[in-house]
């Protein structure tokens, strides 16, 4: 860990009179870790950034100029990096996309839309015939009626997401992917399958390989292609394949062998049906640990995706193998600060009761393990009468909230825990603010706080309060 992170809560703690909650993220260690992932991967091969994991805009805008794009799964992300870069390639995946959500996608110039099921790639077949119809009636700025549904679901998204984040869509200028693609360009897609294997490796959360609302299972691949060549001839194009079969996966060589089938699967596809395909998206799913044992080996991984010879026949083919990583990337640059408020026994066990809890971080709720933590130990006490303390003993440290769900870990040997002291929960920069219950018994939201790259300015932020709601 950074001095800077230390620091950063040190002097937030002594120029602040209630207990100190905050999430602190090392932008500057992000960077670094990204930039040493990207230096060991093939050429052929590229990064995107899962914001679903976070997507604080900080953390987004210190990514900018190292992934290659940003994978989306609702229009409140694809927002949220539109309004950092109006340039920058989109993946717009996840399921239930609605018909609203799918056209503003293909007006904002996404990438490519992570198609889901046969229904929604009929969606996006009369969308994109819809838009071609307009063009060719000279109606490039659009019609009246899309004129007004324009306006309908601004204001709609306005109201949802809030005025700051539709800003980057009401600027005058047109962004690039406009100038470039026009209206009449094809709407390009990737297929998002299902395999039908047992092989794949089993983690915490499975995706693929068995009964899932994830994709398109395999048998229906020759359907989905024969729809978009007779409904979606020139409006739409099959540009590759989707998979993501799992999440945290630790085996590194087991993963690179699920990308060796996903390879072969294609390759099949290919000959099969006579395909050109210009890119397979592999996921992500690489994980990370919280118990101490050894995570993702990125390294090997790479390694054994140099030698793959699957990969190199895509690559000579022209095609690319996109990554689409979250958890990996920013886990491990996250920290979650919170006050001891209270200490006390209860039937000979300790409690330690925090300024905080699972309703800020709830992953160690929603995982059910014991989340990583140090303890920053101050001089805060200003009573006459003893400060709460507990020596040597285990300790349940938990939250502040009116249920015994609120438990960030169990039976945590200490050597000193008192009241005043920071519990520092490391591993907090992925799915952790984000996926919880902020707004539970109404209490406050922590801060947001940020190092940059000389480790020592602090930056502070806390408009992601209520960006992230």
């Amino acid at each position: 860990m950074k001095p800077g992170v230390w620091h950063t809560i040190d002097e937030l703690q002594r120029g602040m009179e209630d207990p100190v909650c905050a999430y602190v993220y090392d932008l500057a260690g992000i960077q670094e870790q990204v930039s040493q992932m990207l230096g060991s991967m093939p050429g052929n091969t590229q990064l995107f950034y899962a914001i679903k994991a976070n997507p604080d805009p900080q953390i987004i805008e210190a990514l900018l100029p190292l992934v290659k794009g940003f994978e989306v799964a609702s229009i409140g992300e694809l927002l949220k990096v539109r309004a950092v870069s109006r340039e920058v390639p989109i993946l717009f995946g996840g399921p239930g996309k609605k018909e609203s959500e799918l056209r503003l996608a293909i007006e904002q110039g996404v990438s490519y839309i992570h198609v889901e099921s046969l229904l929604e790639l009929r969606r996006i077949i009369a969308i994109a015939k819809e838009r071609a119809k307009d063009q060719e009636h000279g109606q490039e700025q659009g019609s009246r009626q899309k004129q007004e549904w324009e306006q309908k679901l601004e204001q709609r998204y306005t109201q949802e997401y809030g005025e700051e984040l539709m800003q980057g869509l009401n600027q005058e200028h047109e962004p690039k992917h406009k100038q470039q693609q026009g209206l009449a360009q094809e709407v390009r897609i990737l297929l998002r399958i299902n395999l039908r294997s047992s092989t794949l490796p089993r983690t915490k959360i499975v995706m693929g390989g068995g009964p899932s609302p994830f994709g398109i299972d395999e048998e229906v691949v020759e359907e989905a292609i024969e729809l978009i060549r007779v409904e979606g001839a020139g409006v739409v194009r099959l540009s590759g394949f989707h998979f993501h079969s799992l999440s945290n996966n630790m085996d590194a060589r087991l993963h690179a062998e699920m990308i060796e089938l996903y390879l072969q699967k294609v390759e099949q596809w290919q000959q099969q049906y006579d395909l050109p395909v210009e890119v397979v998206n592999a996921g992500g799913g690489f994980g990370v640990t919280y118990d101490g044992s050894p995570g993702f080996d990125w390294p090997l991984f790479t390694s054994l995706l140099e030698q793959s010879e699957a990969r190199e026949r895509l690559a000579s083919r022209g095609g690319q193998l996109y990554f689409e990583s979250g958890r990996l990337l920013v886990a491990d640059h996250g920290y979650y600060a919170s006050e001891v408020t209270d200490i006390k026994t209860s039937h000979d066990q300790y409690f330690a009761v925090l300024r905080g809890g699972t309703h800020h971080n709830r992953l160690p709720a929603s995982w059910g393990h014991n989340h990583p933590f140090q303890i920053m130990e101050t001089d805060r006490w200003k009573h006459s009468f003893a400060r709460p303390e507990v020596r040597d003993r285990r300790v349940h440290i938990v939250g502040e909230l009116c249920t015994p769900k609120d438990r960030m870990h169990s039976d945590a040997e200490v050597a000193l825990l008192r009241v005043g002291d920071i519990v520092l929960f490391e591993k907090s920069g992925a799915y952790c603010w984000t996926i919880s219950h902020h707004d539970f018994l109404g209490h406050p939201h922590p801060a947001f706080h940020y190092l940059t790259e000389d480790n020592n300015h602090v930056n502070t932020d806390e408009t992601f309060q209520s960006a992230s709601r």
